[in-house]
Parts: C-alpha cells; structure tokens; sequence
C-alpha cells in the first residue's frame, strides 16, 4: 500500500494547449516547402543574365537601331533638302529728320558778336605757400566777465548753492518733526468700528441673458418617477483559482 503512487489532482486551468494559430500547416505553394499531400503545380523561375564570354563587345546594333532612308548601299542620295529659315530683318532706310528735330534758335546770327561766356574751372592743386588760416580760425576774446585783465569789464556776478550752515533752513534743534512719530491705529484701543469693501458690479438678469431653449432639456431621459428594469454591468476578472464563496442556508 505504502508503494501506490500518489494521485495529485489535475487543475483544468493549468492545463493550457496551444490556439489555433500556433499549428503550421504546410504550404501549398512553391516548391521546397509544398504539402506531400496535395498535387504540386510546374514551378518556374527566372534565369540570371548570361556573360558574354564570346564576344568583347557588341559589334551589332540591336532592334532599336535606326536606318536613315535617304542612305542607299551606294552612299547618301542626291535628294535636295530644304528647310525653313527665321524671318529677315528689314533694311534700314535712310532716316531723314522731320523739321522739328531741327532747333534754329540755339544757333548764334553769323556776323554777331558773342557776348562773353564763363566756365567753372576745375580745383588747382593745393600749394604749401597757400596755407593761409581764414577768417573764422581767429579767436577774439570775450567781453563778458572778468577775463581780460588789460581790458575794462563791468561787474559779474555768480549764484552759488545754499548753504547748509547758517541758511533759514538749518536745523538748530535737531529734534525730529510731528511725522517722524509712528501712530497707534485707533482700533487697537477702541472698539473697532465696521469695515466694508467694494465688490464688483452683479447683473440682473435681463433678456440679454442665455436662456435654454426648449431642445436643450431631456424629458426622456428622466427615469425617477419611472419603473425601471434591472441593469446590468461587467465586474472586474478575478483569478482563476479562487474558489467560489458557497455560503450554507439552512
């Protein structure tokens, strides 16, 4: 009795075998991997391009090659050939001035004198003994102030800054002025009087307010005062080896 093997009981869900999808037919086409079970079909391939071992290179033209029909096996016929040439220009005619191209009164009355006419030369070449100052590089001394000692001025007078010592605004005392004091807010030893701040502006509703109309409302949709029938839903996946809770009634 002590030899009996002992017998472990198989669970379904460990026992998983491949889908569908894993088993691999044979092939029914081709030819290496067709099924030995059913009739194979001729199969043909295409054959890789021959070298030309023979030959170095081509010594005839192929199917495409083009004869021109005016050779013969003498040599090129006698045939004249004609073409069409651009349009020639025409040749210029003599161009004769009309009379009024023609401007008798820029030209002087022969026998006048002429009166004399003045041109603007061109710039002369700069010499050193032409280095002259001008006018405006002489500086003359100002008149106003007292800058020339040899030479009579009127009084000038200056306007300083003021005066932190002895002016009308020096401070004597040093003693600090009425805002120089902090104050105590009256409301930490009074009782403190009702404070009240400024919200912004609240429309009335007018009819310039959005309204719904009558299709933005459900009425079938409602189903509170309805009997309704028993829904449904989907719970979540438990495991597959949780037993399932059985409860005794008695």
């Amino acid at each position: 009795m002590g030899d009996e093997e002992k017998k472990v009981p198989i669970i379904a869900a460990r026992e998983r075998g491949p889908g569908p999808g894993r088993y691999g037919l044979p092939a029914t086409t081709g030819y290496t991997t067709h099924d030995p079970t059913k009739k194979k079909a001729p199969a043909y391939s295409f054959g890789a391009r021959l070298e030309n071992t023979m030959f170095k290179k081509d010594c005839s033209p192929g199917p495409g090659y083009f004869i021109d029909s005016r050779i013969n096996r003498t040599g090129r016929d006698g045939t004249p050939s004609y073409s069409i040439l651009g349009r020639q220009q025409d040749p210029k005619a003599v161009q004769t001035p009309a009379p009024g191209a023609y401007s008798p009164e820029s030209v002087h009355p022969q026998g006048e004198r002429h009166a004399p006419a003045y041109s603007m030369a061109m710039r002369t070449r700069y010499r050193k003994r032409d280095s002259t100052p001008a006018p405006n590089v002489y500086t003359i001394p100002t008149f106003l102030g007292s800058r020339i000692p040899t030479k009579m001025n009127s009084a000038s007078f200056s306007m300083t800054g003021r005066s932190k010592t002895g002016g009308f605004s020096e401070d004597l005392a040093r003693a600090p002025g009425p805002g120089a004091y902090q104050h105590t807010k009256p409301d930490v030893t009074k009782r403190k009087a009702p404070g009240y701040s400024m919200l912004g502006r609240s429309y009335m509703p007018g009819d310039s307010t959005m309204k719904p109309g009558p299709g933005a409302y459900s009425p079938e949709m409602v189903l509170v005062n309805k009997k309704r029938l028993p829904s449904y839903s989907l719970g979540i996946r438990h495991s597959e080896y949780i037993t399932p809770l059985i409860v005794e009634v008695e």
